[in-house]
């Protein structure tokens, strides 16, 4: 079992936090302002059916992994809140959109069976730590050059989904404990996903001009991304916006089709997120957390280590 640690970051978004809050990459900017709303909307789900499984898990050290399962995704979902309500002072119209997502999941936990929903959260955890293993690999491209508050958000969002890569597993074993069920309602899960993705990108398109969001939010999709770029070369088929680069366009391919493969085989019956690789850049978050350093502004803060560091050796020199 996981020995799981609550970690309360201090998180703060100013009025000033930009939509597009990576201008090298708006693509990816808007991907992960997705996320944030997936986060509240979904991490709400996983904290209803968790506390509601746990009374069934007869295994202590597995209520005591759920219970800190639980208390992760509720700080999750309450820091996401925060950078949402941010970008909802600046567009007021997004709080429905928000709201609408976060309805949408309310729906699932007031209408399915919490074996569904058990398995809606394992599945989609199971995709985190190959994809986020993706990203984290390359953080240096996608979170080093962005609004440093919305990077060490997402950042330590995703060492923690890391850190407690089998919990939904362990959780729904020890409730459910049938690995075919997972497959059986894998797509009714994925037209779910896809039917809020629509409703994310909708309500961004109606809410925020296109000059401060720079793109269709519908192109974050793979599928439509790579339409668009293939009618851009085509004469009288062109959209009228120009593409952007999307917003994994800077991850070498090879990455990119390991961690997608690596993602359809965490949907297979006997997927262990255990035996998963893991990034290096989680060791070093973790390392600096315990250090005590400012992970609330990871790249600022290891800005000022790196100043004083050098302080001190040139005093040294002197």
């Amino acid at each position: 079992m996981a020995t799981l640690e609550v970690r309360r970051i201090p998180f703060e978004f100013g009025d000033d936090v930009p939509f597009v809050w990576n201008p090298r990459n708006v693509a990816f900017s808007t991907f992960m302002n997705v996320v944030s709303v997936y986060a509240v909307a979904f991490e709400q789900m996983i904290v209803a059916a968790v506390r509601e499984a746990i009374p069934l898990i007869d295994d202590d050290e597995v209520a005591r992994e759920a219970t800190e399962f639980l208390r992760q995704e509720a700080q999750h979902s309450a820091c996401h809140r925060r950078h949402l309500k941010a970008l909802v002072r600046h567009y007021p119209g997004l709080r429905q959109t928000f709201d609408d997502v976060i309805a949408s999941f309310e729906e699932i936990t007031d209408t399915k069976p919490l074996n569904y929903r058990l398995a809606y959260i394992a599945d989609l955890e199971a995709t985190f730590t190959p994809f986020f293993k993706l990203l984290l690999d390359n953080e240096d491209v996608l979170f080093r050059t962005g609004d440093d508050r919305v990077s060490s958000l997402l950042l330590w969002h995703f060492v923690e989904e890391v850190e407690h890569r089998s919990s939904a597993l362990v959780i729904y074993d020890a409730v459910v404990d049938d690995d075919w069920y997972r497959v059986r309602v894998l797509p009714s899960i994925a037209r779910h996903l896809l039917t809020a993705a629509r409703i994310v990108a909708d309500g961004m398109n109606e809410h925020v001009p296109f000059a401060e969001r720079g793109m269709d939010a519908h192109d974050i999709k793979p599928a439509l991304s790579m339409r668009t770029a293939l009618l851009s070369r085509i004469p009288g088929l062109a959209p009228k916006t120009a593409p952007v680069m999307p917003a994994l366009g800077e991850i070498p391919w090879r990455e990119k089709l390991a961690g997608g493969l690596r993602v359809l085989l965490s949907q297979t019956p006997y997927h262990d997120p255990a035996s998963e690789p893991l990034p290096e850049f989680a060791d070093v978050w973790f390392e600096r957390y315990r250090r005590g350093d400012d992970v609330a502004h990871w790249y600022g803060s290891l800005a000022d280590t790196r100043s004083a560091a050098d302080t001190a050796t040139d005093a040294g020199e002197r």
